[in-house]
């Protein structure tokens, strides 16, 4: 076939006419190719720009794990802290208690789930109620998270939670088995309030949880919560380079949960007071 042939019958080729003999392949194409199948990526990444809101409360303690701690009036707790609601047969000293809270990455628990918020609370010596809380915003700042927190606790700590038997400690067990750390939760007492709320008005109310206790019981109405359910997409959000607005809202949210946990404690703690 001559040159001039040869040429003619690329021509039809590439103008969309049959032509018997294969076309050549681009030396681009493959470059092409990658072209064309990361655009759908390029696009996705530009609509998920790193935000400039990345502000987290706190001070960085170590790297990826900040801590918020306040000092506040909060409950006027007598010395001893009658337990009789909670089947316990002795008082326990107000400063003993160590209210807690955890926001984790969801709610079906298992060595998948990690805690990535850590809440705690208790009255100091003098009667001041003390809140600090531990922010990760690394994957791996968990372990260090579970360190700081270990180190408040004492062999004669009382924890105190809401369905914190059947979730929070469980799932921090695990975490500090999964990190190679000694289990600190071991062996302390725990009052876990969710089940004398239920004995005492199961029925009574629509349900049992938190928010509904601290509703009925101490009158808090929150404006403004993010729900406990969107905490895990709040933090994988901000992992992403999103906005830390949600983040801050967790925070919020985990505070008051660990005020209505005293305020509930001693709401109930003033029934086992009260004459039958």
């Amino acid at each position: 076939m001559s040159a001039l042939a040869a040429r003619l019958r690329q021509l039809r080729t590439q103008s969309g006419q049959p032509s018997s003999v294969a076309p050549q392949k681009s030396a681009l194409s493959s470059d092409v190719l990658r072209l064309i199948q990361g655009r759908s990526r390029i696009q996705s990444m530009a609509q998920r720009a790193p935000s400039s809101d990345r502000m987290v409360p706190g001070v960085e303690i170590t790297p990826g794990l900040f801590l918020v701690e306040t000092i506040m009036e909060w409950g006027r707790p007598t010395p001893m802290i009658d337990t009789a609601f909670a089947r316990w047969d002795e008082p326990v000293a107000h400063h003993r208690l160590l209210h807690f809270d955890t926001e984790t990455t969801g709610l079906a628990g298992g060595t998948g789930t990690r805690a990535w918020m850590i809440g705690a609370a208790n009255w100091l010596a003098d009667g001041r109620f003390r809140l600090r809380q531990l922010t990760t915003t690394t994957m791996g700042a968990e372990t260090a998270m579970l360190r700081t927190f270990a180190g408040w606790l004492q062999p004669d700590t009382v924890l105190v939670s809401y369905n914190g038997k059947s979730y929070d400690s469980p799932l921090l067990r695990t975490r500090f088995r999964l990190a190679r750390l000694p289990d600190p939760l071991l062996g302390l007492g725990h009052l876990d309030l969710l089940h004398p709320v239920r004995r005492r008005w199961k029925g009574a109310w629509e349900n049992c949880r938190l928010a509904t206790a601290e509703r009925e019981l101490l009158s808090v109405v929150r404006e403004d919560d993010l729900p406990g359910s969107e905490a895990p997409a709040a933090w994988l959000t901000y992992l992403r380079g999103g906005s830390a607005l949600n983040l801050r809202r967790v925070l919020a949210h985990n505070a008051q949960d660990l005020k209505s946990l005293a305020g509930v404690l001693l709401y109930m703690a003033k029934l086992a007071e009260l004459p039958a």
